[in-house]
């Protein structure tokens, strides 16, 4: 997420999968106190506990971040627009 790498790592799946249900995982010093909060929400074990996505956009961290809309489709939004050049090539091999 925020380190670029996986917070749950192991080669062997037995192992990964105990890593996760225990929730064993370190946290970098380098991160900020709010991104490291942010973090143990998102990873808690319990669904009851866990931060939901309301939540996360509320919190400290994550309103630091300025919010931009990019150009594109947004699914359930936009049309998807279909290229009929595309759909008859589909077509043709299918």
């Amino acid at each position: 997420m925020t380190c670029g790498f996986l917070p749950f790592e192991d080669p062997n799946t037995n192992k990964l999968y105990k890593k996760i249900l225990a929730c064993d995982y370190s946290i970098p010093s380098a991160l900020s106190v709010d991104c490291k909060d942010l973090v143990k929400k998102i990873l808690n074990t319990d669904p009851a506990k866990r931060i939901n996505i309301g939540d996360i956009r509320q919190h400290d961290w994550y309103t630091r971040i300025r919010s931009v809309e990019m150009e594109g489709v947004i699914i359930g939004k936009d049309r998807i627009p279909v290229i009929s050049e595309f759909l008859d090539m589909l077509k043709e091999h299918f």
